[in-house]
């Protein structure tokens, strides 16, 4: 078959060549050969039957993807939620979905956006309301220790509202979200791995993100003057998530990557022309991956040399090329890489960011300490950082690793995942051309995106799991009328050959996520007290307690009863409602329920939560428990009563 010809190993440096040059001549026609891929399987996609490339599919139970039940899975995966907002939480291998721990949007299960507490963590209007109620979470990275994750912290970014959020990796629960200022489709995150001055500083203290959408600064006047579109490069602090210091730059920011000794930061960029139309993003033939030197920023920021931008109070200094022409007083360095990358990703060893071409079918290797000679005037040359520039496949997207020296890239027009090997590249870039690089090729169904592989971007990858995201299913699962799921794909890298272990129907639209070792993280399934101010430590501190027409209800929940059989209010008055669960079981989770209110959420054994609402309806409403708790689940309620 034509499309089974075009999936078998062939010599890297020939592979697919005129294609190739094709798209590196004309951005458009990449696009359009983009646009077939989806829906011509000659072009793009793996026949649904076939079962690999090079490496056979394997089999499931070889590959230990069905654990047995009751058999806890022996690695976390951290994804992003996509449109709903939030973050899964999956065990690995089996890929089963574990938790949706809620952070941008509305969420009715726990009553997240409904709570006072959630409600000021998301963020409210003057008149309570939530300022966002939609999202778009694409990237999620992890706090780090010695170069590897610690278990502490997570954090996923909003595109649309530019926002980034934490995540408390003990209760796995969102405790802080951040609006960055000067900032539109705020997309790659990552965090940093050291301090870049102090080496006993060996764990993350901040958090990059990268800004893609150019706007006008300050973006307070409607414009089409392009010229007057910029784009910044932020820096969260990781315990107060507040933000340090923005750097104005030329072109914009796509995803983000860090060193381990937390001297750079860098972002790839797709667009360096600054064009606000499509075809203008792609005329030129090079883009960029702009590094940044996070300790010169920081002395430029203490040293006073900043600008603030319209009511926002966060320094910012100037990254662009212009100002930066002199390399041993450069805040920044703009690396050139061939047009559109999509993707940078630092090697387990230390050494390398690779940024892969999407528009070209290559991944560029650039050398971390070459990068650091430039900043020192070693360097004449910032590009003479790149070691290594080969071709994969067709629409390289994102690269992970395997601890091993190999490199996981897909190829999104080929449907597959190409492992090829760092050094080997290196090699054949010098003038080897008996280098094979390209280890292995698999089949994926259909046209993948992000992937990434278990401890990738740490230094204790260990090429045991990568599990890729697939933005087509197409045909693997039942049909659901036009809205097909995504697929998500889980692969056994331990060996020579990737072996395809599982599927995964996913809602749209997940992006990136990270997967670690189990032991990494200690959960704790009980909450304290002592995290709650208004936690009622009592049944007997239950009561109404009014100041005009400003009521507190005070409630504890201890299955199968809440402390109060009924209360009594007033139409109109604004009452805060207080439920403390004193159950000390581990997963007796109680529900609160007021119909007619909207009023919904739950408390975890031990946690406090309040809810604030005008009592504005009379009548009697049976509020009732909906997290089920006891044989008596049913009967567990109280009477809300409002008098006209």
């Amino acid at each position: 078959m034509k499309d089974q010809e075009i999936k078998k190993p062939q010599n890297p440096e020939t592979i697919g060549q005129g294609r190739r040059q094709f798209m590196s001549r004309a951005a458009l026609s990449g696009l359009a050969l983009g646009a077939v891929a989806c829906t011509d399987k000659g072009v793009g996609a793996a026949p649904a039957a076939s079962a690999a490339g090079s490496g056979p599919a394997g089999n499931a139970a070889e590959s230990g993807v069905h654990i047995k039940p009751g058999e806890l899975d022996t690695y976390y995966g951290l994804w992003s939620g996509g449109h709903t907002g939030d973050m899964r939480v999956l065990g690995l291998p089996s890929g089963r979905e574990i938790l949706r721990i809620p952070v941008f949007n509305p969420d009715a299960l726990v009553g997240w956006g409904i709570t006072n507490e959630s409600k000021k963590i998301m963020g409210t209007k003057p008149d309570g309301s939530l300022r966002y109620t939609v999202a778009d979470t694409h990237h999620t990275h992890a706090s780090y220790k010695d170069g590897n994750y610690d278990g502490r912290y997570a954090w996923v970014n909003d595109k649309i509202n530019s926002r980034i959020a934490r995540i408390r990796l003990d209760y796995f629960v969102c405790d802080k979200i951040t609006e960055l200022p000067n900032v539109q489709g705020f997309h790659g995150i990552f965090p940093d791995k050291a301090d870049p001055v102090d080496p006993k500083i060996n764990y993350t203290t901040r958090v990059f993100c990268g800004g893609e959408f150019a706007i006008p600064l300050p973006n307070n006047v409607g414009t089409d003057d392009d010229s007057k579109y910029r784009s910044m490069f932020t820096c969260v602090d990781a315990e107060t998530m507040e933000v340090r210091w923005q750097v104005l730059i030329d072109g914009n920011c796509d995803l983000v990557a860090t060193s381990y000794d937390g001297k750079l930061a860098a972002t790839n960029q797709y667009n360096i022309e600054m064009g606000a139309h499509y075809e203008d993003m792609m005329s030129a033939e090079r883009d960029a991956c702009l590094f940044f030197n996070v300790g010169r920023i920081e002395a430029a920021v203490k040293a006073g040399k900043f600008k603030t931008i319209g009511d926002s109070k966060v320094p910012v200094v100037d990254g662009t090329r212009e100002a930066n022409k002199d390399p041993k007083t450069a805040l920044t360095a703009y690396v050139s890489v061939p047009k559109n990358p999509h993707g940078v990703n630092a090697s387990p060893d230390g050494k390398y960011f690779i940024c892969a071409g999407k528009l070209s079918p290559t991944a560029t290797v650039i050398e971390l300490a070459k990068v650091l000679d430039y900043f020192e005037g070693k360097l004449a040359e910032i590009d003479k950082a790149i070691v290594a520039e080969v071709e994969l496949g067709l629409g390289p997207l994102h690269t992970a690793f395997d601890g091993r020296g190999n490199a996981y890239t897909t190829l999104f027009l080929d449907s597959q995942v190409v492992k090829w090997n760092v050094d080997a590249a290196i090699k054949f870039h010098a003038g080897d051309k008996s280098a094979k690089y390209v280890v292995d090729r698999l089949d994926v169904q259909y046209q993948p995106g992000h992937l990434n592989a278990s401890h990738s971007e740490t230094k204790a990858a260990d090429g045991k799991y990568l599990a890729v995201g697939c933005k087509f299913s197409k045909d693997r699962f039942l049909p659901v009328g036009p809205l097909h799921p995504e697929n998500e794909q889980m692969i056994d890298i331990s060996g020579d050959k990737m072996k395809l272990m599982a599927d995964h129907p996913v809602r749209g639209e997940p992006h990136d996520f990270i997967i670690f070792k189990r032991d990494i993280v200690k959960p704790k399934q009980i909450y304290s007290h002592d995290d709650f101010p208004l936690a009622i430590r009592d049944p007997k501190e239950s009561g109404v307690f009014r100041q005009g027409k400003k009521v507190t209800v005070k409630l504890t929940s201890q299955a199968p009863a809440f402390s109060l059989r009924e209360f009594k209010l007033k139409k109109g008055d604004e009452v805060t409602l207080i439920l403390t669960n004193l159950d000390k079981v581990e997963d007796l989770t109680h529900g609160f329920a007021i119909p007619k209110y909207n009023v919904n959420f739950i408390v975890n054994p031990q946690e406090t939560a309040s809810v604030t609402f005008i009592a504005d309806k009379p009548g009697v409403f049976w509020c009732y428990c909906t997290h089920f708790c006891h044989a008596l689940h049913l009967e567990m309620r109280t009477r809300m009563i409002v008098e006209a």
